[in-house]
């Protein structure tokens, strides 16, 4: 992989990771078309450890309170409001876990099918555009109850089927739930967290069982291009769909679904 390559798909990674149009699905098809082969396990790994680092320096503020108030009701002390995100975040996250375990080899033998992909942009693109449409309220993080953080979690683990975004199938359980766009964003980026670490950490094991094959300037392009663009993208994004919403991702999807499936069906 040359310099070019790698910056490319980093900033492919940086820029969709938490935007509600399939990370997943642009990686692969951003990996055929520049050099028409998947980057490989390393690669992605380091990918996702910059988006995983970004996320967790934006939140930084959010992300210390919640831990440091959780730390102190499970050791007896007093109970506060992020002291029950942190639980809804935890508990939010074994859906995915549980099920991402399970069906592991089944979802990553279904990653390079293009008409796969192409019909879950349009179905839960669809979802989501009426969820935007009829589903938002005003409700924030803050307000979700266990019923809600499990609907949100198992519609979390939905994103194992390839092109269905797991940012962007949060945010529709979340809209659905009556949360505002903002919330809806907010917790599901800080739902991110704890499931895209686990993964790679658990590639990261496999990768240094089996050693890299990707010079380490590379991995360190793509890291420090995939942090700063999700960083970016972040702060971004929160901005755009408190004023404008999600219907240009919803029609973004639709349009990228179908030529997927005009191409590849």
């Amino acid at each position: 992989m040359d310099y070019i390559t790698a910056f490319w798909l980093a900033l492919v990674q940086g820029i969709t990771e938490f935007l509600p149009i399939s990370s997943q699905a642009h990686l692969v098809l951003a990996g055929q078309w520049l050099s028409d082969v998947y980057q490989g396990i390393d690669f992605d790994v380091i990918l996702h450890a910059g988006s995983l680092v970004a996320v967790i320096t934006y939140f930084r503020r959010e992300i210390f309170t919640m831990t440091r108030d959780w730390m102190g009701a499970v050791s007896g002390g007093e109970k506060t409001k992020d002291s029950k995100l942190a639980w809804w975040v935890i508990i939010g996250t074994i859906p995915a876990g549980v099920l991402g375990l399970i069906f592991k080899d089944v979802a990553e033998g279904m990653l390079r099918s293009e008409v796969i992909m192409g019909v879950a942009l349009i179905v839960f693109g669809l979802l989501l555009g009426l969820a935007d449409w009829k589903g938002r309220g005003e409700r924030d993080e803050y307000s979700l109850t266990l019923k809600d953080v499990l609907i949100i979690g198992f519609a979390q683990a939905v994103a194992l089927i390839p092109g269905t975004s797991r940012s962007g199938i949060t945010m529709t359980a979340a809209l659905f739930l009556g949360m505002s766009r903002e919330a809806a964003a907010r917790f599901s980026f800080l739902l991110s967290i704890p499931i895209i670490a686990a993964a790679s950490l658990l590639s990261a094991i496999t990768l240094f069982r089996n050693g890299t094959e990707t010079p380490w300037d590379i991995l360190l392009l793509g890291f420090v291009v995939a942090a700063v663009s999700t960083y970016v993208c972040i702060h971004y994004f929160l901005a755009f769909i408190r004023r404008i919403g999600m219907q240009p991702f919803v029609i973004y999807r639709l349009v990228l679904g179908g030529l997927l499936l005009w191409f590849f069906l």
